[in-house]
């Protein structure tokens, strides 16, 4: 490996070996058990990193493409990472491609500290809308419910009992830069139903059994708390038992029930009309 001075006040290392120790570390965060051990977690592209150092997000390292070279907004990213104390790292598309296991990868990857909001530090407020997910398995699903919390304005995600991992690559990639603006918390379900015990608003599950149609509830009076139920089995009994309304999406087709987060996505713009009081833009 050898190392050159580049547009950043500091050193950036040329990494052309997949057996460099460096980014052998990077590709074992493909795995959870990794990722605990470090406390860190991949995001992909340019976009996402600036957006992650704007955010206050730790960088502990910048990969990029030989081809980012000259670029004024990768060597801009580069000096923020050493600013920061990260390192950075200029590699071969051979690495790069190993790294994020994809055959045509973005030209920057950074590797950030993960984040988790204690439960106890979530105090709601009027206006304030959260969504629960019960044992949520897809990380296709969580990385869409944690972009569209984004998108309608919410305030964060609670995860509740054996959930996928909100840092895995594929969720990462699912929220689409979200996961760096929209706070996560994780919860027992007996921390949460403790916690929920505290909720000075409407809680609000939906239901196959839910007697109350989604469109026929106000919800502009105080904070709202959205409980969704795994993707399989729906809201367990003791969650569903916690709700102050059990609520249900009329469906006019042969399917049953609706993906778990366009479900989510429909019941936050239904809350946004009434708690988020968001006018169109």
């Amino acid at each position: 490996m050898s190392e050159r001075h580049a547009g950043a006040p500091g050193q950036v290392k040329e990494v052309t070996s997949l057996a460099n120790p460096l980014i052998k570390d990077i590709k074992a965060l493909a795995l959870k058990k990794f990722r605990d051990q470090q406390n860190a977690f991949m995001a992909e592209g340019l976009k996402l990193v600036i957006d992650a150092l704007d955010l206050g997000w730790q960088i502990r390292t910048l990969v990029f493409a030989k081809a980012g070279r000259g670029n004024a907004a990768v060597e801009k990213a580069a000096a923020r990472t050493v600013a920061a104390g990260g390192t950075v790292l200029e590699v071969s598309e051979k690495v790069l491609v190993a790294i994020t296991r994809r055959d045509n990868p973005q030209m920057v990857v950074g590797v950030f500290s993960q984040k988790i909001l204690p439960l106890k530090e979530i105090r709601a407020r009027d206006g304030d809308v959260w969504v629960a997910l019960d044992r949520v398995r897809d990380p296709g699903n969580l990385g869409t419910v944690i972009r569209t919390v984004d998108a309608v304005g919410a305030r964060g995600v609670i995860l509740v009992g054996e959930t996928t991992d909100p840092f895995s690559v594929e969720t990462v990639r699912a929220t689409m830069g979200s996961i760096f603006a929209v706070p996560v918390a994780k919860a027992t379900p007996d921390a949460f139903l403790a916690w929920r015990k505290g909720f000075q608003g409407l809680v609000a599950g939906t239901h196959l059994q839910g007697a109350v149609d989604y469109r026929s509830v106000d919800f502009s009076k105080g904070p709202v708390l959205l409980v969704m139920g795994n993707e399989q089995q729906g809201l367990p009994e003791n969650l569903a038992e916690s709700c102050d309304r059990l609520l249900r999406i009329p469906q006019a087709g042969r399917a049953d029930s609706l993906n778990l987060a366009v479900a989510t996505g429909v019941m936050l713009f239904e809350i946004r009309r009434g708690a988020l009081k968001l006018e169109p833009d």
